[in-house]
């Protein structure tokens, strides 16, 4: 008690005396930090730190950045070709970088090589401000008058419910977009409009200095410029779209041809809220508990953390109170941490520390049994495509894709990293319908596309979870010959076997049509491919007639080339991982669907027969052709021994584990699968790797405060740490005496809360807060999908982390995908099933 005392009395000086950022002696003034990035008080300019990688275009995240009390509100400062630019629109290409910290410059030189035109954007201090110049050593070029400009980005979020102003005029923020358009000859690609003329959005307002949110200090921006700044809504173009300040370069003229001012509101008193990181679903009695107190680096207080038991009158009771340990500092944050994990008496608790408190969670033996039911129950059903899904009042969407697929083009390189090779590999030329293909599978991710590879991984993941844990769960019925599922409504069968078994018609469709798999199925133009709303509405469902006219109908076929297209060059790695995930479905839908069961398996095994007979087919591209071909061979040699204990396939694993070996941590999960149909010696071959493994496990514990891997590329990393925590899991079972459970736990913790930036889970629906506003196929009402999980926390470079919740359209950090799904499925049981045991 005197210990908290005493922390209390601490914790109220510091608050009397004002925090150190405001103390005398601190810089005035943006200067440039050892991180190559702009600082002051409570603002951060970014220049150039990050950039375009090309993997989807234009991920908002690039070119000048405002980052003001903690929100990155403001990005893609740059010149650009269009008032408001989409995800397609072209961006130049980064040259150079240049840092002088000591004169406060950063200079960046950059080129659009398709208008040979460079430039160079100069980012300086001018003491609370940013001076930022466009120079040009050749004036604009004619093709490029009135189309180049500077821009600057804004969040619309982050000014819902403000006000700016222009010159002194003042206008709000507008809630929903309802500006002045005016229509052009040629339609812009990026917009979502498949047909008839284009529409470009005209200014809000306009002139030489703008004030954003002049009403509120924590989002106050000016911006000043010697041309005429124009702001517009690009949300009349796309619903991703942001509100755009721009200014148009001066045609004819060399050197410094824009300059402008910027002015983010510093606050010296500013200090982030403290984040209580820690799991939004709870703790088993006997899993590890850390509570990971994020803190502004500047926050010299240190009061007590609390962890307080809820009574049910409404009451607290303070089961623990001590000062947290000093962890040190992590990306731009400095932590500290609790462990609580002696505190094992079931009961509802929450955590304090100074005045913040965090949402009740539960500590219960039992609190990871229903946590994947929201995935099982919600998030696939609505992810089945060819078919029309309902929810009580509510229908998700129609029997989608009826009149899949078209054989796309030769030679063609696609959106979303789908591309065909020189000949179609099939009987069907381009263009061609290709029958038999519009059956199963689910929506890739918050898109419609169809991803082999991520089909049979979900297989494969739902296999195995079925059989492990002996997952019976039944409240959805799925009728494929009426094409129709309902949702909470039981029908006799356990759901997973039923998602498996859609997931099969999808890859015995493609080998029945084309004979091998296919990398997938797709829109045919970004405007079908942007679309938002139910997916039975982006086809006509009829498959295309070249024959008809476009609308005409006759016969069931149509002249609407709206079909969806096929990209089918060979690759015997989507073919090693599709026959895997076919040996693996067969297991599990014997005794439901015996039928589909030998079908999946014959395939499976014929497939085989054929590759190992047949050089390689190495086509590859992005991430739509398979993973590397050994991984893909060694996991289809493994489920095909799991069904069929066939000694031919237990020599190949055993030929193949050379090569698997030193790639161990990212195939662990299928060679300890294959353990107990191999004889003694393929363990014991394992064990070297196995303690390879934990002891980069334990030095990776404690590379961060949340003692999981975290990624900084332009995806968050839930996929990563979902894999992590599940390769833990297996060699924990097979390898007991070398490897623990508690990075399985910290895996659970991590997608639920214990994280980076918030304490938000990951898995929306699942813990006392958690996603609600994500990339799902209904982003656009900003809303969430139950049980999907999102990328999470990006790491924005060098030291941001970010997951916003209020902004659904930054899909590395909100898009749902239907591996981590089915991984999630797998690891809240087997985080339950620890639990059980350990009772």
């Amino acid at each position: 008690m005197r210990q908290t005392m005493g922390s209390l009395a601490a914790f109220v000086a510091v608050m009397i005396s004002g925090p150190a950022s405001a103390q005398a002696g601190a810089p005035e003034g943006l200067q440039i930090n050892d991180k190559g990035y702009f600082e002051a008080p409570a603002v951060n300019i970014l220049a150039f730190s990050n950039w375009y990688d090309g993997l989807f275009a234009d991920a908002k995240i690039g070119g000048v950045e405002i980052i003001q009390r903690g929100v990155r509100s403001a990005t893609n400062g740059d010149v650009r070709l269009s008032a408001t630019p989409g995800q397609w629109d072209p961006a130049a290409a980064l040259v150079e970088r240049k840092v002088d910290a000591k004169a406060g410059v950063i200079e960046t030189r950059l080129r659009y090589a398709a208008q040979d035109f460079s430039y160079s954007v100069r980012a300086q201090r001018q003491g609370s401000a940013l001076q930022v110049q466009v120079i040009l050593d050749k004036p604009l070029p004619a093709s490029l008058v009135g189309k180049a400009g500077f821009d600057l980005e804004f969040l619309p979020s982050a000014y819902f419910h403000h006000a700016y102003m222009a010159d002194g005029q003042s206008g709000l923020f507008p809630l929903y977009p309802a500006s002045d358009m005016t229509r052009t000859p040629d339609r812009n690609a990026a917009s979502g409009r498949s047909e008839g003329p284009g529409a470009e959005p005209l200014p809000i307002a306009q002139g030489r200095r703008f004030v954003l949110s002049p009403e509120d200090a924590a989002k106050r921006v000016t911006v000043q410029s010697d041309q005429p700044i124009a702001l517009y809504d690009g949300r009349n173009q796309a619903q991703n779209g942001w509100f755009v300040l721009r200014s148009i370069l001066p045609a004819g003229r060399t050197g410094t041809v824009l300059q402008w001012t910027i002015t983010p509101q510093a606050d010296p008193a500013w200090l982030r809220t403290p984040v209580i990181a820690h799991s939004q679903l709870g703790y088993a009695p006997d899993a590890p508990k850390t509570a990971t107190i994020e803190l502004d680096p500047k926050d010299k207080r240190r009061p007590p953390v609390t962890l307080l038991r809820v009574g049910a009158d409404g009451g607290t009771q303070p089961v623990l109170t001590k000062s947290a340990q000093e962890w040190g500092d992590y990306l731009r944050y400095h932590y500290l941490q609790l462990d609580f994990s002696a505190v094992r008496e079931p009961g509802l608790y929450m955590l304090e520390y100074g005045d913040v408190r965090t949402a009740p969670f539960r500590i219960d033996a039992h609190v990871y049994d229903d946590a994947w039911h929201p995935t099982n129950d919600v998030y696939f059903p609505v992810a089945m495509d060819h078919m029309s899904v309902n929810e009580a009042y509510r229908t998700w969407h129609g029997d989608s894709h009826r009149d899949d697929a078209r054989q796309a083009p030769v030679d063609h390189e696609h959106i979303d990293l789908y591309r065909q090779g020189p000949t179609t590999d099939t009987r069907f030329a381009p263009g061609e319908h290709i029958p038999g293909l519009n059956v199963g599978g689910w929506y890739d991710a918050g898109d419609f596309d169809i991803r082999t590879q991520s089909q049979y991984q979900v297989i494969r993941s739902l296999a195995d979870a079925a059989e492990r844990y002996g997952l019976t769960r039944d409240t959805v019925s799925v009728d494929q010959a009426r094409r129709h599922v309902e949702m909470h409504v039981p029908d006799g069968k356990p759901d997973i076997v039923q998602q498996v078994g859609h997931g099969t018609l999808q890859l015995l469709a493609q080998f029945d049509a084309v004979g091998h798999a296919i990398h997938g199925i797709v829109e045919p133009d970004v405007a079908q491919y942007t679309h938002l709303g139910d997916a039975v509405t982006k086809t006509d469902g009829l498959p295309y007639d070249p024959t008809l006219k476009s609308g005409q109908v006759r016969d069931g076929r149509s002249g609407t080339p709206d079909d969806r297209w096929a990209f089918t060059s060979k690759s015997s790695a989507l073919n090693y991982g599709s026959i895997a995930g076919l040996a693996a479905a067969a297991r599990v839908l014997v005794g439901q669907d015996d039928a589909l069961a030998k079908r999946a398996l014959a395939i499976a095994e014929r497939v085989w027969a054929q590759e190992q007979s047949q050089a390689p087919d190495l086509f590859r591209h992005g991430n739509t052709t398979g993973g590397p071909l050994e991984a893909e061979m060694f996991g289809a040699a493994v489920e095909l021994l799991r069904t069929t204990n066939k000694p031919i396939y237990a020599n190949s694993v055993m030929d193949l584990w050379p090569k698997i070996e030193p790639h161990f941590a990212a195939n662990a999960q299928t060679a300890v699968a294959a353990i107990p149909h191999m004889p003694a010696a393929y363990r014991a071959a394992m064990v070297p790797a196995v303690r390879q493994w934990q002891a980069q496990n334990a030095a990776m514990a404690k590379a961060n405060p949340f003692g999981v891997p975290i990624t900084t590329g332009g995806w968050a990393g839930s996929g990563t740490v979902l894999g992590h925590a599940l390769t833990a899991d297996a060699l924990h079972r097979a390898f007991p005496e070398i490897v623990g459970r508690d990075a399985m736990y910290r895996g659970v913790a991590f997608l639920t809360g214990h994280h980076p930036g918030s304490d938000i889970s990951f898995v929306s629906g699942v813990g006392a807060r958690s996603k609600e506003v994500a990339y799902g196929n209904n982003r656009a009402d900003f809303s969430f999908i139950a049980g999907g999980v999102v990328p999470g926390v990006l790491i924005v470079k060098p030291d941001f982390p970010e997951n916003h919740e209020d902004w659904p359209f930054f899909w590395g950090e909100n898009e749902y995908v239907i591996p981590e799904g089915a991984a999630w499925i797998e690891l809240a049981n087997a985080a339950a099933s620890a639990s059980r045991r350990s009772e």
